[in-house]
């Protein structure tokens, strides 16, 4: 598997996931790619993942150089800035927040959290997002969009079949349509805000080039439409 390494130091490395690979092997589907064992392999030894991105999302993963800086960066998750670019279902006219607190999907124990969505346009009948979470539970973004009605275009669990074939037939979106663009995160050992960048992967891009209006929403920056793939 070829690594894209956003960013690396003697405590951490952060990887640009592709979407369809998983953070570490699963029994939910044995001999599937993940990227755990790439990046020990590049590392020359063990690394922790420390948090989790779903199969199909892309984007900015975390994984510690040792036990020690795990149990950090886990910590400073709880305060971090994650931030996701997403193409939702619908129009969106304005900034809102979603505070629904999600069951475990094993346990079914229901903990709180909070995703922010910010409309960055329309595109087709549907809007290009900013999405930021608080807690990071598991599907959190799809869950959360999908009891909004503004479910992510190209979500096969919680999203609309009519609504994913019709982009997948006009404009060739073949995937989950959610990408974790950017992290911020306290360092673990200099205590310095790092801020992980990833860019928008051309299975993202190619199929929203697709769609009228992309044009000038990538062409205005700091809207989010594509994230430079530089550590801050």
């Amino acid at each position: 598997m070829e690594l894209r390494v956003l960013h690396r130091d003697e405590a951490l490395i952060a990887i640009d996931k592709p979407s369809g690979v998983f953070v570490h092997p699963t029994d939910l589907d044995r001999g599937a790619p993940a990227l755990l064992a790439p990046v020990c392999e590049l590392v020359g030894a063990r690394v922790h993942p420390v948090h989790r991105l779903d199969r199909a999302t892309s984007g900015v993963v975390l994984f510690a150089m040792g036990p020690e800086p795990a149990r950090a960066l886990q910590a400073a998750l709880a305060e971090a800035d994650k931030r996701y670019l997403a193409l939702l279902r619908g129009r969106i006219d304005g900034l809102f927040t979603i505070d629904r607190p999600l069951g475990d999907l094993e346990t079914g124990v229901k903990r709180e959290a909070r995703t922010t969505v910010s409309p960055l346009g329309p595109l087709a009948d549907a809007t290009w997002a900013e999405v930021r979470i608080e807690h990071g539970r598991q599907h959190q973004i799809r869950r959360h969009m999908n009891h909004a009605g503004h479910h992510v275009l190209g979500d096969t669990t919680y999203g609309k079949g009519a609504w994913n074939r019709r982009y997948r037939e006009a404009y060739g979106l073949e995937r989950l349509a959610l990408h974790a663009a950017s992290l911020a995160i306290l360092h673990p050992a200099s205590g310095v805000r790092l801020r992980i960048r990833a860019a928008l992967p051309e299975d993202l891009r190619a199929p929203l080039a697709r769609i009228e209006g992309w044009a000038a929403l990538a062409e205005t920056g700091d809207s989010g439409a594509g994230l430079p793939p530089t550590a801050v």
